[in-house]
């Protein structure tokens, strides 16, 4: 029969991870092949060219362009500080002088006889690159990117908001399908990855945000809640760049939905490890998924799984993403090959599978996920 494919996310207490850590521009790359290296180690740096200022020379000195380069005192190449004189001129013997000056700090980059303008250059953004995961260095691409290696647990989520964070995981709820509420949300979880049961109410991520929590991992959210706390409507887009104060995963789904208990059962097995954890979304071409990785520098030797990434089969865990069974786990039992009519009546390829309380159901493989073990 023919390979029957599939979305998937992954949920493994022990997997081979690779993150490929790249400057935006060429810089200087601080680490060599073979070191090992902490999640908050800066292993890449470089400088984004600061932004443009125009200065129109010629209207602010009232002269011709092809005049302004004979008025600069200014050259191309020299730093300026904000209220510096770029040019001057001096009319009827001295007694009358006009004068441009610069707006902001930064450098002369060019003057133009032709438009008259001055560009000035401000000041470059240093950015630095963290390694993000607790592992090896195991590749340097020049002066551009670093590759990390290391061997632990990964949980990947459904929906994600804010950038990369790293803090020791703490369980603020007993169950899966306990409410993460801001009662349960205290002083020392500041620094902390929080994690949750069923969903996480809109004055619980408040109260993480004001206790300075770095994460909140947790089975659903209201969508209302995300806007409300963006203060715009989300829709769909790449997330990952937000400045909330925290990181957020959500595991299953909108709504109040119980994390799934294995992935519960991962995270509370790894209760005060620490654990690196990224919002990233993207559900478009190139999918990205938020998730949660708890390193293990002295786990042994994992090898790169040699099953095709998305390969549907019997014993495949899947999630059911569409009602009536949305959110529900289930085991694949069956792949039938014929198409079969679907109450839309149309006809489409479909599984059959076992959920958690041992009901059999037949369902569009369109409308499951798998989950990658």
């Amino acid at each position: 029969m023919a390979h029957a494919y599939t979305p998937g996310l992954r949920v493994t207490p022990q997997a081979l991870l690779r993150k490929v850590r790249r400057l935006p521009l060429p810089g200087d790359v601080h680490v060599k092949v073979g070191d090992a290296v902490r999640a908050t180690d800066i292993v890449a740096s470089t400088k984004l060219p600061g932004s443009v200022t125009t200065v129109n020379i010629a209207r602010e000195m009232n002269c011709p362009p092809n005049e302004v380069p004979g008025h600069m005192v200014k050259q191309v190449g020299d730093a300026v500080q904000a209220g510096d004189v770029l040019a001057e001129a001096k009319s009827f013997f001295g007694l009358f002088h006009s004068y441009a000056k610069a707006s902001v700090a930064g450098t002369v980059e060019s003057v133009s006889e032709i438009t008259g303008q001055l560009l000035l250059r401000g000041e470059p953004t240093p950015v630095s690159l963290e390694a993000y995961i607790d592992g090896t260095v195991v590749e340097v691409a020049g002066d551009e990117s670093v590759t990390i290696e290391t061997t632990g647990a990964l949980l990947q989520g459904i929906f994600g908001l804010g950038g990369e964070t790293y803090g020791e995981l703490k369980l603020a709820c007993d169950a899966p399908d306990q409410p993460l509420t801001p009662e349960r949300i205290g002083e020392d979880c500041a620094g902390k990855v929080i994690v949750g049961g069923s969903h996480v109410t809109l004055p619980a991520l408040r109260q993480a945000i004001a206790v300075g929590a770095k994460a909140v991992v947790v089975g659903g959210v209201n969508d209302t809640d995300v806007d409300e706390l963006l203060g715009y409507h989300l829709g769909v887009a790449v997330t990952g760049h937000e400045k909330l104060g925290l990181t957020l995963v959500v595991t299953e789904g909108f709504g109040t939905i119980p994390m799934a208990r294995r992935s519960f059962e991962l995270l509370q097995a790894r209760a005060g490890q620490s654990a690196s954890v990224s919002g990233a979304t993207q559900i478009r071409a190139g999918v990205i998924r938020p998730e949660v990785i708890v390193a293990a520098r002295d786990a042994a030797p994992v090898s790169a799984s040699e099953t095709e990434a998305g390969l549907l089969s019997i014993g495949s865990h899947i999630r059911l993403i569409r009602e009536p069974y949305f959110g529900q786990l289930a085991t694949v039992t069956a792949l039938p090959e014929d198409l079969q009519q679907i109450p839309t009546e149309a006809h489409v390829r479909v599984l059959m599978a076992k959920l958690e309380d041992g009901a059999e159901v037949t369902v569009p493989r369109a409308n499951v996920e798998l989950i990658e073990q």
